[in-house]
């Protein structure tokens, strides 16, 4: 590891916690970038360091976007816009709670219909599902967990990258992620939408590794590829072509493939289709 300048080193006296990490013996920009879920380069630029080689143990870096002067009070806390709900109930003292008047967000003021109601029978039922002379059936909605293809889990559209069987599973800390079989040059396909974040060969153990970042939450990883098809921040598709399947970094061709909330690597297989 190559020592940095005084210029970026901070001291240990600097406020270490959330948004905070203490650079240890061994660590590697790409690395800590990795465990925290962020893109190498934005950890860089919020250190002021220009290269990612040139950090030294025991130096502070922020690892989480800076807040603003305009978000922090005079306390310290972090002001947030207050979410307005659907509309403010407005009654007199003497109303009952059953019919509110409601004033919605644009200031049109908004009552509840007053319709009859009608006691549950089956002649009822019946009559009230008929349209045109003949009952209409609820529509089947089928479940999303149930489809091969994909599943939408935290807000995003997952699917296997990679069609092959699954010979290692995940166990933390032993494994990280899962294991997929396949031949040399087979497709890696992004899990999901995303943009590329990192495309190399500097984190050992991976091979040639690309990662893609979906949310503020969620990164996926792809490593031991033999080619990388997808460019760094290229984005990229649910589903489209990214990589193909190599053994660099390892001994045996196979893609291995993690998720990880927050940096911390989670099982793929909570996320991913049932198959």
């Amino acid at each position: 590891m190559q020592y940095a300048s005084s210029r970026y080193f901070q001291e240990r006296n600097e406020p270490v916690g959330p948004g905070y990490y203490t650079v240890k013996r061994g660590d590697t920009l790409y690395r800590i970038a990795l465990e925290h879920g962020q893109d190498h380069r934005d950890v860089a630029s919020w250190n002021n360091i220009s290269n990612s080689a040139a950090i030294k143990e025991g130096q502070v870096l922020r690892i989480a976007p800076p807040v603003t002067a305009a978000e922090t009070g005079a306390d310290g806390a972090v002001a947030k816009p207050i979410e307005l709900g659907g509309g403010v109930e407005s009654r007199a003292l003497d109303q009952a709670s059953g019919s509110p008047d409601v004033v919605a967000p644009s200031g049109a003021l908004k009552r509840e219909p007053r319709v009859g109601k009608e006691p549950y029978s089956d002649e009822a039922y019946a009559r009230l599902n008929k349209v045109g002379g003949e009952t209409v059936k609820p529509a089947e909605v089928k479940s999303a967990a149930s489809s091969p293809v994909a599943t939408e889990t935290g807000g995003i559209v997952w699917e296997w990258p990679n069609k092959g069987r699954v010979i290692r599973s995940y166990d933390e800390p032993a494994n990280k992620g899962l294991d997929i079989e396949g031949k040399l040059g087979d497709a890696v396909f992004a899990a999901a939408d995303g943009k590329v974040i990192y495309v190399g060969e500097a984190l050992p153990g991976y091979g040639k590794l690309m990662i893609v970042k979906h949310t503020n939450d969620f990164n996926s990883v792809y490593a031991h590829n033999s080619k990388y098809i997808a460019k760094d921040n290229d984005v990229v598709k649910r589903g489209q072509r990214i990589a193909e399947m190599g053994r660099t970094g390892t001994d045996s061709v196979k893609l291995h493939f993690e998720i990880r909330k927050q940096g911390k690597p989670v099982d793929p297989a909570l996320y991913l289709p049932k198959r």
